[in-house]
């Protein structure tokens, strides 16, 4: 009996980090702080959403006592702004992912994406990787009036895409997903080739993921 596999985007569908530094660096560069953050050392961070980002910088400035208030929700608007007008410069799906999505449709799973990316950019980035029409249903950070950890976005995408959140499992690359997975009640398996790597198995998920080309056989053992 087919169930349905729940993506996370950002970290675990595509690296999408290089492109998301960028975006708040925009913003940096705007006020003539220049760029505040690193594409491949602050990686985590930018998965850690928009305003993480730019709170970050903002904590570098050896001068950030000028910078104006709410320079944070002046600049999120900027930043999500530029990210759209850039956002698949940098980034790449990690490999195996299209092999690994067909063949778990093959398998008659079905397939959802949900992130706290907003719905439109997410659309708009599963369109230029290719890959938006292998799955069901997306939900976004702003598709319902909560967002992951609550469990509400989980569920909405399994209804959507036609599925059962009793014969569904979540696999992402943070402390959110495993949250999100423990407050659905489903299992969730975290890909251990992002930027925290194999440590991110200190999160104690139920299963790591090395490669995508593991996915169809996980998804059989925990669908079955």
């Amino acid at each position: 009996m087919a169930g349905t596999v729940v993506f996370d985007l950002d970290g675990t569908l595509a690296d999408t980090s290089a492109d998301l530094i960028g975006a708040a660096n925009a913003c940096f560069r705007a006020r003539g702080l220049g760029d505040l953050l690193d594409p491949v050392a602050d990686s985590l961070i930018a998965f850690q959403g928009g305003r993480a980002m730019l709170r970050e910088g903002y904590g570098r400035m050896s001068g950030n006592s000028l910078l104006p208030p709410g320079a944070e929700g002046d600049d999120y608007p900027r930043l999500l702004e530029h990210y759209a007008a850039n956002i698949a410069t940098c980034t790449q799906l990690y490999p195996g992912v299209v092999a690994a999505l067909d063949a778990l449709a093959g398998q008659g799973h079905r397939l959802a994406v949900c992130t706290n990316k907003p719905e439109g950019l997410a659309h708009a980035l599963l369109d230029q990787l290719g890959i938006r029409d292998a799955f069901a249903s997306l939900i976004g950070a702003d598709t319902l009036p909560v967002r992951k950890p609550d469990p509400a976005p989980y569920k909405a995408a399994v209804a959507a895409a036609g599925g059962e959140v009793g014969r569904s499992f979540l696999l992402g690359d943070t402390d959110t997903d495993r949250k999100t997975a423990a407050a659905a009640g489903v299992k969730v398996a975290l890909v251990s080739f992002g930027p925290e790597g194999a440590g991110i198995a200190r999160l104690g998920p139920d299963a790591l993921l090395d490669h995508f080309d593991d996915l169809p056989a996980l998804a059989e053992s925990w669908l079955a």
